[in-house]
């Protein structure tokens, strides 16, 4: 276990937490996560973030700002389309696994995270 996974529990920070902070720990569900369109994912991402290094440059530039918003929403619906597919992969696998083995901590783990992504 890494030294800040052994901090984060020693400070009594609940599995909850730790998820909705992005914090690393161990799953306490007993499933392993199982991630089939990782490459898809990274691929998506990465296309996103030269999307957004674009924007950036814009508004170094001085261009005009409805060019900047228009490439700002493409960003966040690249963003958002990125993030059904990990939805999709999740249900899929791990919310499968959990409705078979009748385990409401990561239904409830999915339903928290579902409220922080479609903020």
């Amino acid at each position: 276990m890494s030294d800040e996974k052994e901090r984060h529990e020693a400070e009594g920070l609940d599995h909850a937490y730790m998820h909705e902070h992005g914090i690393p720990h161990e799953h306490s569900h007993g499933h392993t996560h199982s991630h089939t369109q990782t490459r898809v994912v990274v691929n998506r991402l990465a296309r996103a973030i030269g999307h957004l290094e674009r924007v950036k440059a814009m508004v170094e530039e001085g261009r005009d700002c409805s060019e900047v918003l228009v490439q700002l929403a493409a960003v966040r619906s690249a963003i958002n389309n990125t993030g059904k597919v990990i939805l999709k992969d999740h249900l899929e696998h791990c919310i499968v696994d959990a409705v078979e083995t009748r385990d409401r901590t990561a239904i409830d783990e999915l339903n928290r995270a579902i409220e922080q992504f479609v903020k």
